[in-house]
C-alpha cells in the first residue's frame, strides 16, 4: 500500500512517538522531481488510480486519474514552452480551486520553472508588486472579470510580464489555456542534462506577509514536496486510496500542505470543493456525498461547523481530521468529538516550513495544544536573551539547523538576504511565533512576536494595511491591531489619528474602509475603526501596540491608553485630552 514511500523512507511504520522521532528519515534522491517521479510514475505503474475528484458548488463534477494527469500536465509544459517559457522563468498562478492548477503546476515542475500561486483577492497594487519584486514572465489566471482587469492594470508597471493566459482567453490580449492545451503535443519528454532541474533550484515562491515591509518571497527547492510526507501520512494521517480535503485556496502555501505533494507521496487521492462562497452546510453535504476520509481545515471552519447539526450527516468515512493555521479553542474541539467521534489533532507549521509540530498518532493530544515536535525539526523556545525557556515560561519557537536544515523547509527569502539574516543566523532560524512547553513537552501557540494578525485563516501583516490607510488625505496617523473574535481568530482593527479638518463619524469610518478593500485585498479592511487623537508611544516613538487590542465601546478619545514612557505609564498623560 505505501510502495512508493519506500522509495523516500527509510522506515515508514513507527511503534511510538519516541521511535518516529529517531528513526524517521526522509531519502531524497539526487535528482527529485515530483511531477515525474511521482505523478508520472502513478500514471505508468497505475494508470486508472484516482488522483484528484473535483466538484464545484453548481454540481459539476471531475475524477482525474494519475493517466489524465500526466497527460494534462505534458500538453500544458508543451504549450508553454511552445509560447517561449523557459526552466526558471517564473510564473504566477490566479487560478482559485480549478482543477486546470494542478495541470499548471505540474507542467511549471517538468519544465523547470518557477511557480508563483497567488490568491484572486489580489489588487493590481497587489500583482504590480509581485511582478516586480519576482520578475514575473506569465500569468495564467481564471475567467475572472475582477482577475482580469487588475492584471490588467498592473501590467505598465510590470514590464517582465511577456505572457497573459487565462482558461478560455476570451479578453483582448489574452491567450486561451484550453485550446493551447487542445493544440499541444500530448508527451513532453524529461529534460536532461543543464535543462534539467536540480534539486537546490527554485521550484516555488509563496508570497507572504510581512511584518516590517512589504510581503516576502520564500524560496522553496524541488525537495520540498518530499518534506510533506511528515504533513500528509503522519499527521493528517491520509489513507492509501482513501480521499482527503483540505479547505484552502490554491494560492496559500495551505494548498501546498493538503492538496497536492504529501497526499500523492502516501497514496490518498485529493478532493477538491471548489466554492466561491463558504457554506457549512454545502460543505457537510459534499463530505458525506463523496465519502471524505480524511479531512484538514483553519479553526474557523470547524468553529462553524459545530454550529450544525453534524449527526445529520453520514460522515462514517471520516476517519481523521487535523487543524492548523490559528490555535483551536478547546470547547470547538469538545463540541465536534461530542457530534463525531473525531478528535480534531492541531498542527504548526509556516509557508516556510512543512509541519513543524503536531499531535501525532503515538500520544494522546491535548484540548488545544499544538503538540510535539517532528522529526527531524528541533524546535526549542527562546527567551528575550536567547536561553532556553524552561516549561510554562513564554518564548519564541526557533528551529535548530546547525545539522542541516528538515527536507521541505525553505532556503531563505529571495533576493532579500538581509532579512534571512535577521530570522536565520548561527544556525538558528527564528519562527517569529511565541509559545509555551509543558512539563510533558507539549507546545501551546501563544501569539505572533511581530504582530501578524491571523484572521479567517488569513494572515495579514498590520504595516501592509496602515500604508494603505495612511494613503488617504484624511489620516495622519494609524496603527493596526488583531482584537480576539470568537469567529473569525481575530478581526483588524485600525485606530486612526484623523486630520484637524476631518470630522469623525460613521461616514468617515466607512469610507475608510473601502479604501482599505479597494487598494489591497478585501479580507485586510479593518471592521473595527477607533478614533483618537493621539496614539499611545515609548518616549523613543515606538507605537504600544498592545494597548490598542481591544473593541471600543464607542469611537470616542476617552478610550485612548496613556502615552508610556518606554513601557511605563506617563504620570502626565491625560488620556482624557
Amino acid at each position: 500500500m505505501d510502495h512508493l514511500l519506500d522509495r523516500y523512507l527509510s522506515q515508514v511504520e513507527f511503534s511510538s512517538y519516541d521511535d518516529f522521532v529517531k528513526n524517521f528519515q526522509i531519502i531524497v534522491p539526487e535528482q527529485f522531481n515530483f511531477a515525474y517521479d511521482v505523478v508520472d510514475s502513478y500514471a505508468e505503474t497505475e494508470p486508472q488510480r484516482i488522483a484528484l475528484v473535483w466538484c464545484d458548488e453548481h454540481g459539476d463534477r471531475r475524477t482525474f486519474t494519475f493517466a489524465d494527469l500526466k497527460y494534462y500536465s505534458d500538453k500544458v509544459a508543451n504549450y508553454l514552452t511552445g509560447l517561449g517559457v523557459r526552466k526558471g522563468d517564473p510564473v504566477m498562478l490566479i487560478l482559485k480551486r480549478r482543477y486546470e492548477y494542478w495541470f499548471c503546476l505540474l507542467a511549471l515542475h517538468k519544465i523547470g520553472a518557477v511557480g508563483i500561486p497567488a490568491t484572486h483577492l489580489l489588487t493590481s497594487r497587489d500583482i504590480e508588486h509581485r511582478c516586480q519584486a519576482a520578475d514575473v514572465r506569465a500569468i495564467i489566471a481564471v475567467d475572472d472579470e475582477r482577475v482580469l482587469q487588475h492584471i490588467d492594470d498592473a501590467l505598465p508597471e510590470s514590464p517582465t510580464v511577456k505572457w497573459r493566459i487565462s482558461l478560455h482567453g476570451q479578453r483582448e490580449g489574452w491567450a486561451s489555456l484550453t485550446d493551447g492545451i487542445a493544440n499541444a503535443d500530448a508527451h513532453f519528454p524529461r529534460p536532461t542534462g543543464d535543462a534539467a532541474p536540480t534539486n537546490t533550484d527554485r521550484m516555488l515562491l509563496y508570497f507572504t506577509s510581512g511584518t516590517t515591509g512589504m510581503p516576502k518571497m520564500v524560496d522553496h527547492d524541488y525537495t520540498y514536496p518530499l518534506g510533506h510526507i511528515l504533513t500528509a501520512r503522519y499527521w493528517q494521517r491520509v489513507i492509501p486510496y482513501g480521499l482527503h480535503l483540505t479547505v484552502a485556496d490554491t494560492g496559500w502555501a495551505k494548498a501546498a500542505w493538503g492538496k497536492i505533494y504529501g497526499q500523492w507521496l502516501a497514496g490518498s487521492a485529493i478532493f477538491v470543493y471548489d466554492l466561491e462562497r463558504f457554506d457549512p452546510k454545502k460543505l457537510l453535504e459534499v463530505l458525506a456525498e463523496h465519502g471524505v476520509t480524511t479531512f484538514c481545515a483553519p479553526p474557523t471552519i470547524y468553529r462553524m461547523l459545530v454550529v450544525e447539526d453534524l449527526k445529520a450527516y453520514k460522515l462514517d468515512r471520516l476517519v481523521h481530521v487535523t487543524a492548523a493555521g490559528e490555535p483551536l479553542n478547546p470547547e470547538t474541539i469538545k463540541q465536534f468529538y461530542e457530534a463525531t467521534g473525531l478528535k480534531i489533532r492541531e498542527g504548526f507549521g509556516q509557508t516556510e516550513t512543512v509541519v513543524a509540530l503536531a499531535n501525532y498518532q503515538w500520544f494522546e493530544p491535548k484540548l488545544g495544544s499544538m503538540g510535539k515536535p517532528s522529526p527531524s525539526y528541533r524546535i526549542d523556545l527562546l527567551d528575550e536573551d536567547g536561553n532556553s525557556c524552561p516549561a510554562g515560561e513564554q518564548g519564541q519557537i526557533i528551529v535548530h539547523t546547525d545539522g542541516g536544515k528538515p527536507t521541505g523547509m525553505f532556503n531563505g527569502y529571495y533576493r532579500d538576504d538581509a532579512l534571512t539574516h535577521l530570522v536565520w543566523e548561527k544556525d538558528i532560524y527564528y519562527t517569529g511565533d511565541v509559545a509555551w512547553r509543558d512539563e510533558d513537552g507539549y507546545y501551546w501557540f501563544v501569539g505572533r512576536a511581530d504582530d501578524l494578525i491571523k484572521t479567517s485563516g488569513y494572515r495579514v501583516s498590520p504595516f501592509e494595511v496602515e500604508s494603505v490607510l495612511l494613503e488617504h488625505p484624511a489620516v495622519v496617523e494609524c496603527a493596526v491591531t488583531g482584537i480576539p473574535d470568537e469567529a473569525r481568530g481575530q478581526v483588524i482593527k485600525a485606530t486612526v489619528v484623523l486630520n484637524k479638518a476631518q470630522e469623525w463619524g460613521e461616514d468617515v469610518k466607512r469610507e475608510l474602509q473601502e479604501h482599505v478593500k479597494e487598494m489591497t485585498a478585501p479580507y485586510k479592511y479593518p471592521r473595527i475603526i477607533e478614533f483618537v487623537t493621539e496614539l499611545p508611544k515609548t518616549v523613543s516613538g515606538k507605537i504600544l501596540r498592545r494597548y490598542l487590542r481591544q473593541a471600543p465601546a464607542e469611537a470616542t478619545e476617552k478610550h485612548m491608553p496613556p502615552t508610556q514612557l518606554d513601557g511605563q505609564p506617563n504620570p502626565k498623560a491625560d488620556p482624557t485630552k
